[in-house]
């Protein structure tokens, strides 16, 4: 096992190296203007080295959303008439319906869960080492949930493994995971909360299916609060100077990684139209009902 584990941090660290300096050369789309000049989308490397060392049945769900992720990267932010959408975000609902659906004769109803932890690991990748962040904190609760359970902890570690390679350079800020990086590692650590569940679930009265789901249920909530938490800075600036949310709460924070960006803004669209929701109740702004319902497409 172990030596599947350093294979797993020597390509994709060797890997990142490698495709950092092929799309900075190749000027490419995928070499942005961001920090002066930043390749995107170099989660390729930690991808291939998830893909290459996870058990098969789970890399299948992994290679159904890296390739839908990457053709988000490939085809970036672009807009036809016809939709109201961006083809990127096409392509990546695509990639999460395909995991709700293909994993769910994996790990039953938890594979929703899954494909929903794309949205927090995508928001938390706005910020340089905030993703490889989430990404190791919960890998290390997976191992420490895992050990006294008598659990393979093989899974996690591979993530760990993958992501520790890859983290370096993203810390620093010269590269960027892009869609295939942290949608990659959203589905990996789904998967890795889907066995720790399901295996809970198996020893107690809920069962497999239940306890997978709700084992998936929990550690995606930490997984919010830990987003939340390493990105608070930012959010606070975000929430106050973009949305004109003043004094945003902890539970805005949470919102935000919960429901922001486009997808987020997309789903408000279709259920609020141009309607605006005034959040004045203190206990709702203190859960972030001022984010949940923020709709950027209201007349002001």
């Amino acid at each position: 096992m172990y030596t599947e584990i350093i294979l797993a941090f020597l390509i994709s660290a060797i890997l990142t190296l490698l495709f950092s300096w092929i799309i900075k050369k190749s000027g490419s789309s995928l070499y942005t203007s961001v920090r002066g000049g930043t390749p995107r989308a170099v989660g390729i490397a930690p991808f291939i080295a998830i893909l290459l060392f996870l058990p098969l049945n789970y890399s299948y769900l992994v290679a159904l959303i890296g390739i839908f992720a990457f053709l988000d990267d490939l085809i970036g932010r672009k807009k036809t008439k016809r939709l109201p959408f961006e083809i990127g975000q096409l392509s990546r609902g695509m990639g999460m319906l395909a995991v709700a659906v293909i994993g769910f004769f994996y790990v039953g109803p938890a594979s929703i869960l899954i494909a929903l932890m794309i949205q927090p690991l995508n928001i938390a990748d706005m910020q340089p080492g905030a993703a490889c962040s989430t990404v190791i904190i919960m890998c290390i609760l997976a191992l420490i949930l895992a050990v006294p359970a008598g659990l393979s902890i093989y899974i996690p570690l591979v993530v760990l493994a993958a992501c520790i390679g890859y983290a370096p350079l993203d810390y620093k800020g010269k590269i960027m995971m892009g869609e295939i990086g942290n949608h990659s590692f959203a589905v990996a650590l789904g998967i890795a909360y889907a066995v720790l569940g399901g295996f809970y679930g198996s020893v107690s009265s809920m069962g497999y299916p239940l306890g997978s789901f709700l084992g998936v249920l929990a550690l995606f909530i930490i997984t919010l609060f830990v987003i939340a938490f390493i990105r608070r800075k930012n959010l606070n600036i975000f929430l106050e100077e973009k949305l004109g949310i003043k004094n945003p709460y902890f539970g805005d924070y949470v919102m935000d990684v919960l429901t922001g960006g486009g997808l987020g803004d997309l789903i408000r669209k279709i259920i609020l139209g141009k309607r605006e929701l005034i959040i004045k109740r203190h206990v709702f702004k203190i859960l972030g009902f001022r984010r949940l319902f923020y709709n950027p497409h209201a007349y002001r």
